[in-house]
């Protein structure tokens, strides 16, 4: 009997790759979101009726911690969900990520306004914290999108309990900021609860561990940095 070719285990199809027209799309949104001032579709929850805060110096620089970080947590989420849509093939999850990118852009405005006020500046890391979000986003809808929700749904489920700490941390003055945290974390269950329903599957727990330790180091950084 002549000698057979050894054979080899057929090997995984590798996913396609977005074509130059996408990729230049994402780069400009990407721009947009890191360079560009970012305006909102709905009004400032903040509004122009509420009482101008009195914050002492070390409040002040307390609330500015905390809306950078909030304001780093926007521009993830822009990254995070342009990226999965990206890589969905499924026009009603991709108008799902879409819908939750355009709150979230709602959200990015909001916080870059109140920084404003307050006289501060965003996180300097803000392109490092883009680009590790889109590649997150991106291997998660690589995977189908059950786990591409499962991502959405344990991020918001994470983001909801950080904005639960912010607005107990929030000088009691500061009612601006407390009625932009309170929208976002009313949108934020709306966007998990979205993802749930759409069948997100249930991540593991290490990738969750994991997850809550790549946000308190960006958290911490973003405070600073």
């Amino acid at each position: 009997m002549p000698n057979q070719p050894p054979r080899f285990p057929k090997l995984p199809a590798l996913p396609k790759l977005p074509s130059i027209d996408a990729v230049l799309g994402e780069v400009d949104k990407a721009l947009k979101t890191l360079a560009a001032t970012p305006v909102a579709q709905r009004p400032n929850p903040a509004g122009r009726n509420l009482p101008t805060d009195q914050l002492s110096e070390s409040e002040k620089q307390q609330v500015i911690g905390l809306m950078r970080v909030n304001h780093v947590g926007e521009i993830c989420a822009q990254a995070l969900y342009q990226a999965q849509s990206l890589a969905s093939k499924n026009p009603d999850k991709k108008a799902l990520f879409d819908h939750a990118a355009k709150e979230e852009a709602d959200h990015l405005a909001w916080t870059q306004e109140r920084l404003d006020q307050l006289g501060a500046r965003p996180s300097l890391l803000n392109p490092l914290w883009y680009g590790g979000a889109f590649a997150l986003g991106f291997v998660a809808g690589t995977l189908g999108d059950k786990v591409s929700l499962g991502f959405m749904a344990e991020t918001e489920k994470q983001v909801e309990k950080h904005l639960n700490d912010h607005l107990g941390r929030l000088p009691a003055g500061d009612q601006q900021s407390r009625a932009i945290l309170e929208q976002m974390r009313q949108d934020e269950i709306e966007h998990g609860q979205s993802a749930i329903d759409e069948g997100a599957h249930q991540l593991p727990l290490p990738v969750k561990l994991a997850m809550t330790a790549m946000s308190k180091v960006m958290t911490t950084l973003a405070q600073k940095i």
